[in-house]
C-alpha cells in the first residue's frame, strides 16, 4: 500500500531528528575518541612498552571507536539517501521488486529500500579478491592450452614441475576414486609425459633396433588391462 502524506511526514521528522543527533555528535569534535592520539589515550611517554599487552584494552576501545564512527558515517548517508528519496517520490518503493514498502517496517527502520522478502544477505559480498582477473582461465594469461598458435614451456608446465616434489595433498584426499599414489595427484596427472602413445612408453629396444624390451610399468598394465593390442604383449 502506498505510504499517506501523513505518513511520510512522520517519517521524515524521525529522519530529521536522528540526522540532528549525528550533527551533534559531531560538532562535539571527539568523533568516539578519535580525535585524541593513542599516546595520549594510554598516557604513557612512548607505546613502545616492554610488554605489547599492557596497551591491549586502549587497543581495543581505539577500534571500537573506530567502528562506531564509521557506522555513525553510514546511517547519516543512509538517512540522507532516504530524504532524498522522499524529494524525488521513490522513498517507501523496494529497489529490488518495485513494490512499495509496508508503513510498519519504515516505521521500525525508516531508511529501508528494501521489502522484507528482498532483503540483500549482508553476509554476502560482491566483492572480489583483485588476483581472480588475473588468475582466469586457470594459471592465468601464461595458459596456452587452448591457443593453437602456442606451444611452448607455459605457467602450468611450470607448476607441474614444482609440483613434483610435494604439495599438501595426499592420496587420501583426492576426490578422484582412482588416484592411488602421490604421482597421481599432480595436474594433469595422467598427461602422456615424453611420448604420444602409451604403447611408446613402455616398448623399449637397443639401439639396432633387434631386441624388443617390454617395460612394465602403469602404462603396460592399463594397455593390457583395456585388451589393446597384440596378446604377445601379455607377460606372464
Amino acid at each position: 500500500m502506498k505510504l499517506t502524506e501523513k505518513q511520510i511526514r512522520r517519517l521524515k521528522q524521525r529522519l530529521l531528528a536522528e540526522k540532528a543527533e549525528i550533527k551533534h555528535m559531531d560538532e562535539r569534535g571527539d568523533h568516539f575518541g578519535l580525535s585524541g592520539s593513542f599516546r595520549d589515550s594510554t598516557g604513557e611517554l612512548s607505546v613502545n612498552d616492554n610488554h605489547p599487552g599492557d596497551a591491549g584494552t586502549e587497543m581495543f576501545e581505539r577500534g571500537k571507536d573506530i567502528a562506531l564512527n564509521e557506522r555513525n558515517e553510514e546511517r547519516q548517508e543512509e538517512i540522507e539517501r532516504a530524504l532524498a528519496a522522499m524529494e524525488n517520490g521513490t522513498y517507501g518503493i523496494c529497489a529490488a521488486c518495485g513494490k512499495h514498502i509496508p508503513y510498519q517496517r519504515l516505521k521500525a527502520l525508516p531508511t529501508a529500500r528494501y521489502c522484507i522478502e528482498h532483503v540483500p544477505d549482508p553476509g554476502l559480498s560482491g566483492r572480489r579478491p583483485a588476483e581472480e582477473r588475473y588468475l582466469r582461465p586457470p594459471f592465468g594469461r601464461t595458459s596456452f592450452d587452448k591457443r593453437d598458435d602456442e606451444t611452448e614451456f607455459d605457467g602450468e608446465d611450470a607448476w607441474q614441475v614444482v609440483e613434483q616434489w610435494g604439495t599438501a595433498n595426499t592420496p587420501a584426499m583426492a576426490e578422484d576414486p582412482d588416484v592411488y599414489s602421490y604421482d597421481n595427484l599432480y595436474i594433469e596427472s595422467d598427461e602422456n609425459d615424453g611420448y604420444v602413445e602409451p604403447l611408446e612408453s613402455f616398448l623399449a629396444t637397443d639401439i639396432t633396433g633387434n631386441h624388443v624390451l617390454v617395460v612394465r610399468n602403469n602404462e603396460y598394465r592399463k594397455y593390457i588391462a583395456r585388451g589393446e593390442g597384440d596378446d604377445s604383449l601379455k607377460l606372464e
